[in-house]
């Protein structure tokens, strides 16, 4: 009889525990504690102007950058290499509790069960018709003003919510996860985390803007280069089981380019094809309007039904990466134990 190992035992655990119970709100959550530490150092080296009340670096340009290289390297590689090490020991005492907390661990970093609430959530109050606690439920989930938008509005910014984080929360830390099961015991579970860790960079200090733009330059530059590979994998996997593969891939090649982030464009435009919507536009960031490019052609309203086959995409996808991962990693026990 095949066994599979630890590592692939995790996954699966991890994936059940994400499906069923998601993120409990009570529980302490690993993001809880990277974004207390990069709160931390970020206030070391950017203070409050008590003349302007304007939250400014402290430090000349060129430090700035260098103490973002410190940051960005210290929380990728020992949010990772602290989990190993602390799962390491757990399972010296035991490894069924060593694989309980790694599922645990890993299943925080699949956001598969918490993007389905919060875009549910969202709709349910939307289709009492109250439009103002429709937006103030939105405002929890999105960084755009959210007070003055319309229900047409409303549901593109839960679709690109759902798109946009697709790759950064779902199949980017399995991606991470899978390579990492490959290689050491425990890997996948170091390996998502470490992921994490930059995502939650890129969102914290990884902006364009004074005070963040040296600060956050490394972090933003790593979390595009992590994201690249499983997001174009994504783009590809969704365009298969779409059925549409090369239409979606054209769409996908004369807009995603438009986006200057150079994942996140990929990420909603395969979407927007494969569902048959258009998503982009203006939106307001703190009173700022900023124009998104236009993704995908506007053959279909975008509406509930197509936010929940979004939805159902990544689900599909985030379940055959895992199977095939499974899959081989049955067959390779197997040939071991064959030879």
């Amino acid at each position: 009889m095949l066994e599979l190992s630890p590592n692939f035992l995790i996954l699966i655990f991890a994936a059940i525990l994400d499906r069923l119970i998601g993120d409990p709100v009570n529980w302490l959550h690993p993001v809880q504690v990277m974004g207390w530490m990069i709160t931390q150092f970020t206030n070391l080296v950017i203070i409050q102007d008590a003349a302007t009340n304007k939250r400014i670096p402290r430090l000349s340009s060129l430090m700035m950058r260098i103490a973002g290289f410190v940051l960005g390297v210290s929380m990728v590689l020992g949010s990772g290499a602290v989990t190993w090490l602390m799962l390491i020991i757990v399972s010296k005492f035991h490894p069924l509790f060593a694989i309980a907390l790694s599922s645990i661990l890993l299943a925080s970093c699949f956001a598969g069960r918490s993007l389905r609430d919060a875009a549910e959530s969202v709709l349910k109050v939307l289709q009492t018709g109250n439009l103002e606690q429709a937006r103030q439920e939105l405002s929890r989930y999105v960084g755009r003003d959210t007070a003055d938008l319309s229900e047409i509005e409303i549901l593109r910014a839960v679709l690109e919510t759902v798109t946009e984080n697709a790759i950064d929360a779902v199949t980017s830390p399995l991606f991470y996860a899978l390579i990492g099961s490959f290689l050491f015991p425990y890997g996948g579970v170091a390996l998502a985390i470490a992921y994490k860790a930059s995502s939650t960079l890129d969102s914290m200090v990884g902006y364009r803007e004074v005070p963040y733009s040296d600060l956050g330059w490394f972090s933003a530059k790593t979390d595009d280069v992590l994201t690249w590979i499983p997001c174009r994998l994504t783009v590809i996997t969704l365009a298969l089981v779409s059925g549409k593969s090369l239409a979606v891939w054209k769409i996908c090649q004369r807009d995603a380019y438009q986006d200057p982030s150079p994942n996140s464009g990929w990420s909603e435009c395969v979407y927007a094809a494969i569902l048959q919507v258009q998503l982009g536009g203006e939106n307001r960031y703190r009173g700022i309007i900023k124009y998104k490019p236009l993704l995908g052609d506007a053959i279909n309203a975008i509406a509930p039904d197509k936010i929940q086959q979004a939805l159902n995409l990544t689900r599909i996808c985030f379940l055959l990466w895992l199977s095939l991962a499974i899959l081989i990693a049955t067959l390779f026990t197997a040939y071991l134990g064959f030879v």
